[in-house]
């Protein structure tokens, strides 16, 4: 069977597509955090409709036992740079991101974000996330949140290395 052709709508968004190992380990921290590593695999794909799907799963860097994990769609609005993210995350979180593509890089801020009702405080109340590739041909990802207690912060930082197209 042959794959899919991807839809033009997200030919602005190919540069993302593949799996994605972190390299090295990414670093997460936040005010009411101990800092901490993980490593990450990130999957983008298509299946020719006009939007990508992802997923990204997070591990301990030493134990390699599951940490976050988060899956959803990225969608453009069409012939425009506007791109919503909408993501569903295992601390039962579910968050629709917009903004726009110029380039190699993303830029993306909580539209909405939902919860489950014994989600842990405190809750998430915003999200940015810039993703980029750097001239290395790697892939990056900054996440800054801000959450009912602390400011916008810098919160994640990965850099992933394109392992399968």
């Amino acid at each position: 069977m042959e794959p899919p052709r991807m839809s033009p709508v997200v030919e602005p968004l190919s540069w993302m597509l593949g799996t994605w190992l972190s390299e090295p380990p990414g670093a997460g921290t936040f005010p009411t955090l101990q800092p901490f590593r993980y490593l990450e695999e990130a999957h983008i794909s298509h299946v020719g409709q006009p939007m990508l799907n992802f997923s990204f799963s997070a591990f301990h860097p030493d134990t390699h036992k599951p940490m976050h994990r988060e899956c959803g769609f990225i969608r453009l609005e069409p012939d425009t740079n506007k791109v919503a993210f909408v993501s569903a995350q295992n601390t039962g979180i579910v968050e629709v991101e917009e903004g726009e593509v110029n380039g190699q890089e993303l830029c993306i801020a909580s539209h909405s974000i939902a919860r489950i009702s014994f989600a842990k405080e405190p809750h998430v109340e915003q999200i940015t996330r810039k993703f980029r590739l750097n001239s290395e041909g790697k892939l990056e990802q900054t996440v800054s949140m801000a959450t009912t207690t602390q400011p916008m912060t810098q919160h994640l930082h990965v850099t992933y290395k394109k392992v399968t197209p």
